[in-house]
């Protein structure tokens, strides 16, 4: 990991320790236009609260459930204009979601792994 990315990991990680719990994390980039696939969608329909969490977890540096080498890309991602993907388990039955944030910063999908 560069120093770069030790850095903003670093803030990440400091951010969301040190927030109170009536604070929220610090947004790290834009999310631009949110939207869902039909099949993240219907599985979401009661967890719309959860739905904002994620979405906030993912703007902040908490990526979920990714091996380490995408979470490396993902900080290197918020510095340079990458693309930024963060994957969460949102039942007991293991049901994972992905949120994609394009480079550009236009777009943030919420989609389920085999929607990809």
């Amino acid at each position: 990991m560069t120093k770069q990315h030790t850095a903003l990991a670093a803030n990440t990680n400091n951010a969301l320790k040190n927030s109170a719990p009536t604070q929220e994390p610090i947004p790290l980039f834009p999310l631009g236009k949110v939207v869902a696939t039909p099949n993240a969608l219907a599985c979401l329909t009661n967890y719309s609260r959860m739905t904002e969490q994620l979405l906030l977890r993912h703007q902040s540096g908490d990526w979920g459930d990714v091996h380490e080498e995408d979470a490396e890309a993902n900080v290197d991602a918020v510095n340079n204009s990458h693309r930024i993907i963060s994957s969460y388990v949102i039942n007991p039955s293991g049901q994972m979601i992905w949120i994609i944030t394009e480079a550009d910063r236009s777009v943030t999908t919420l989609l389920l792994p085999d929607d990809y």
